[in-house]
């Protein structure tokens, strides 16, 4: 009976095991900033993993055996940290990564000197272990209280200094432009502003999960303004689609005014109110 117990609880850990995913990043000699290769390689990774609903992320620092130890804890906990703000720039959840740490070098056994140095580089690394939920969460359907969508505000009173969330709206993970489905929820909100002409407005680009009140990078150019970026996205959209650019202004928040809660809601677009002409 013992052995099939322990087969069990061994088929169960497997199992769980098979349900992390890994990705290791290399470093150059004495250098904790991401090499672009290795920075392209854990784009990647990220954009596979956007969808994962993730439990935690534990990352740990490596060196090689070469330097003072207290050297090499420093340089492995600084490419760890280097990792883990990769991560929040491209807006995923710093609380879920739980374990951030410099392990210090990794010894090798005495081998030939040809596989030395291919060794050491394979050394000089951090490790990412991303641990989905498990169980996987099931999905329950709560009937939502009725919510006014925004198309719908905006065509009611309005005034100067309404903030209208354009909800519904979804972004893809690091990047500035609009999933397929939301495309159909802003040609709605744009056929009611094209008609609405007396009503001026600054549409503002939100970010998530950034340190601080930091923009997140748009993995598309690599540049620090993605909350910019999403609402020019915005902008140029409603543009297209007749909304006089006259009438429209654009601004990227970054992370300056972050509602709490779930991350996911951080990153946003709303509309501003700036000025309503009387209509003739």
């Amino acid at each position: 009976m013992k052995p099939l117990i322990l087969f069990l609880c061994l088929c169960f850990q497997f199992s769980f095991a098979q349900k992390e995913l890994k990705h290791e990043v290399y470093f150059e000699t004495d250098q904790h900033v991401i090499p672009e290769t290795e920075h392209s390689r854990l784009l990647l990774f990220l954009s596979k993993i956007e969808d994962v609903d993730i439990a935690k992320v534990t990352i740990y620092g490596f060196t090689d055996d070469r330097g003072s130890d207290n050297y090499n804890l420093v340089l492995s906990q600084n490419r760890a940290d280097a990792i883990k703000e990769v991560f929040s720039n491209n807006e995923f959840d710093e609380s879920k990564m739980t374990n951030v740490d410099g392990k210090g070098k990794i010894l090798v056994n005495i081998i030939k000197e040809d596989d030395l140095n291919k060794i050491r580089g394979l050394n000089r690394k951090v490790e990412i272990i991303v641990t989905p939920v498990f169980p996987a969460k099931k999905e329950v359907v709560e009937e939502e209280p009725s919510k006014v969508k925004a198309e719908d505000l905006l065509k009611g009173d309005l005034k100067e200094g309404d903030k209208i969330l354009l909800d519904n709206l979804l972004f893809r993970t690091g990047y500035s432009y609009l999933t397929k489905e939301s495309l159909a929820v802003l040609d709605r909100i744009s056929e009611v502003l094209v008609e609405r002409t007396n009503v001026y407005f600054t549409i503002e680009g939100h970010v998530c999960c950034t340190q601080g009140q930091r923009d997140a990078i748009d993995r598309k150019t690599k540049k620090r303004n993605l909350s910019l970026a999403r609402a020019k996205y915005i902008y140029d959209y409603l543009e297209e689609k007749g909304v006089k650019h006259y009438r429209m202004k654009f601004a990227g928040m970054r992370r300056k005014f972050p509602l709490g809660g779930e991350p996911e809601l951080d990153r946003r677009v709303e509309i501003l109110v700036t000025r309503i002409y009387e209509e003739k």
